[in-house]
């Protein structure tokens, strides 16, 4: 089994964890304003405690979306940081993955349907199937933003995501929905053990190439990137009037 250390930042609780030699510790922290100044505490609190270094894993992996812009931002953000340092490989792993992943393992369920608040009225979902024995599931519906009411799934399956919470009215029509563990959210714990497989299977990034999952359209842009498209507008005004 390799040594993953995963990041998970794209809801309101920030995660860690650390798989190594099958066995997973983590820690986790509630409240969204907090994650960039979290995270890299608790991920020297992991590393202690297995009496390890960074440069002893084999990966970094980290929750790339979708979720919270600034969360999925955070999470690759620090995950390339740490992966230049210690000179290692990424793993990016999409989040309703993760949160599908936790539903099986929890309830046991092989046909989960995840459902996550992407705020403004709308949520990200996918529904998945897990076969025999199998850690990572097969997608029966890719991943999408849609509004609540959108969310048609195949069959009868496990449902889970706070999407359910936040939208309980608008979803109340899905055959799930009494049932669904609104408590089941992405966690770095999943993460790792799915970045383990990827890993496996060569799956995996340069720190320079590891990117976030948006489904939305960019809402926010930072310094660098308006200073950046002023240069382009203008560039392309000088040309026209050349």
């Amino acid at each position: 089994m390799p040594t993953i250390l995963a990041i998970e930042t794209s809801s309101e609780l920030a995660s860690c964890a650390l798989l190594r030699d099958g066995a997973v510790i983590a820690r986790a922290s509630s409240g969204v304003r907090t994650h960039s100044q979290s995270i890299l505490p608790m991920v020297q609190e992991l590393l202690a405690e297995a009496g390890i270094a960074l440069k002893q894993c084999d990966a970094i992996a980290y929750g790339s979306g979708p979720g919270s812009f600034t969360g999925v931002r955070t999470a690759c953000g620090v995950a390339q940081g740490l992966a230049f340092g210690a000179g290692l490989p990424v793993v990016p792993v999409v989040t309703l993955d993760a949160m599908a992943l936790a539903c099986h393992q929890q309830f046991g369920a092989d046909e989960v349907l995840t459902v996550l608040d992407a705020r403004m009225g709308e949520v990200y979902w996918a529904q998945y199937r897990f076969e025999s024995g199998a850690v990572a599931p097969s997608v029966v519906l890719a991943p999408a933003l849609a509004a609540p009411e959108a969310v048609q799934p195949q069959g009868l399956p496990a449902a889970c995501g706070n999407g359910f919470t936040a939208y309980a009215e608008a979803l109340s029509g899905l055959a799930c929905a009494p049932s669904a563990h609104g408590e089941v959210m992405p966690h770095a714990a999943q993460i790792a053990q799915l970045a383990a497989v990827a890993f496996a299977a060569g799956r995996t990034v340069s720190a320079e190439e590891a990117q976030p999952l948006y489904l939305r359209n960019k809402i926010a842009y930072t310094s660098a990137e308006r200073r950046d498209m002023n240069a382009a507008k203008a560039a392309q005004a000088n040309g026209a009037g050349a």
